[in-house]
């Protein structure tokens, strides 16, 4: 054993003595460190930048579901009206410009019955491939291949996006209620004004509840991990929407104060701002499911589990994984028999062989000169 091994062996040693071990703020340092260098290894703001053409993909054909949901939960004009007042506060206001003429044009266009559910499904389902993209982008922060098939994958963010439309929808729905309407359901139950008080109190909470809910959704069914169990809040989903709440914020005071975006781009000011919105709120996103992916691993390094470079966690299915390595390899054999047909008829590998070729090849290693001969 040389000096070197039997100093790391004595420090594996040392960390693994019973009663010592790191302490509490080094590990949230390792783990903030780590979710950090992570993020720019699995290049986060490339990934962010991908989910957001996938936003603008799904936006409207959500916004189209969102709104027919609401013409059927309640009255569409005035859930509408309280969608983009949510919007407004949230949302920079260049942006906001941009699709409230779209959200206009969807509460004036009339459906009913088949053509109604058809729509809902069919922009619902056009929805959906954000969701896929936001479940390819959590396996290149966990570091899995996507192994469930096509067939069950599909269903499942499907599903998801309808659970998540429902959730908002009903949310404005239930915000809608205020004033006089508010005030006369809560007449009926004998609270009345109090009631009211309450409601305006409390609907904000109910909101943060709702949003909590969906980012916990996306980061426990869209990757291909087994968690161990589903949590309504983790670490990671608080650093985002922590994270989402504040860049918003910041960058809505920029675009109000110091932004010349109009100038710029002239009346592609707001397209762009809304871009640029979506793009921190996905960096947001990902950068809370590298914390949990990291607090996940430090967890494991506690447990004794070799995790330094790949997270140990269950993979949903893995049967898609299985089929896409096998096909590489039968793409790695039909290329080795290429290479060995080429040696047997005297390819390019034999003639190399010869001490004129082999010196020809070390003074022109492209085969420039051997290329302008033969034309």
């Amino acid at each position: 054993m040389t000096t070197s091994e039997a100093a790391r062996h004595g420090s594996d040693t040392e960390a693994a003595a019973p009663g010592t071990g790191p302490s509490r703020e080094r590990l949230w340092k390792f783990t903030a460190g780590n979710a950090l260098r992570q993020f720019s290894a699995d290049h986060g703001t490339d990934l962010a930048a991908a989910l957001t053409y996938y936003s603008v993909q799904a936006l409207f054909p959500a916004l189209l579901a969102l709104v027919s949901l609401l013409g059927v939960f309640g009255n569409a004009t005035t859930t509408t009206n309280t969608l983009l007042d949510l919007i407004h506060k949230f949302v920079p206001g260049a942006a906001t410009n941009s699709i409230q003429p779209v959200i206009a044009n969807m509460v004036n266009a009339k459906g009913s019955g088949i053509a109604l559910i058809i729509g809902i499904l069919a922009a619902t389902w056009s929805a959906s491939g954000y969701v896929g993209a936001f479940g390819r982008a959590m396996n290149r922060v966990y570091g899995v291949p996507e192994g469930r098939p096509v067939w069950k994958l599909r269903p499942a963010l499907f599903l998801l996006t309808i659970a998540i439309e429902i959730m908002v929808a009903l949310v404005l729905v239930a915000l809608a209620v205020s004033g006089t309407v508010a005030q006369a359901v809560f007449s009926l139950v004998g609270i009345g004004s109090f009631g009211l008080t309450v409601w305006n109190i409390a609907k904000w909470p109910v909101l943060l509840f709702v949003v909590v809910v969906i980012i916990a959704l996306l980061y426990t069914i869209t990757p291909n991990v087994k968690h161990p169990r589903f949590r309504w809040m983790s670490i990671g989903a608080a650093v985002a929407l922590l994270i989402w709440i504040v860049t918003s914020a910041l960058f809505g005071f920029y675009v109000a104060n110091f932004g010349r975006y109009n100038k710029t781009y002239g009346t592609l000011a707001g397209v762009i701002i809304m871009l640029l919105w979506l793009w921190l709120t996905n960096v947001a996103l990902l950068l809370g499911g590298e914390v949990d992916a990291e607090i996940a691993r430090t967890r494991q390094l506690q447990r004794g589990k070799p995790a330094e470079r790949d997270l140990q966690m269950p993979l949903k299915d893995d049967r898609g994984a299985k089929k896409a390595e096998h096909k590489e390899e039968k793409a790695e054999q039909a290329a080795h028999r290429i290479r060995l047909a080429s040696m047997r008829h005297g390819g390019p590998a034999n003639r190399s062989d010869s001490p004129r070729r082999r010196r020809k090849a070390e003074l022109d290693p492209d085969g420039f000169a051997e290329e302008q001969d033969s034309q």
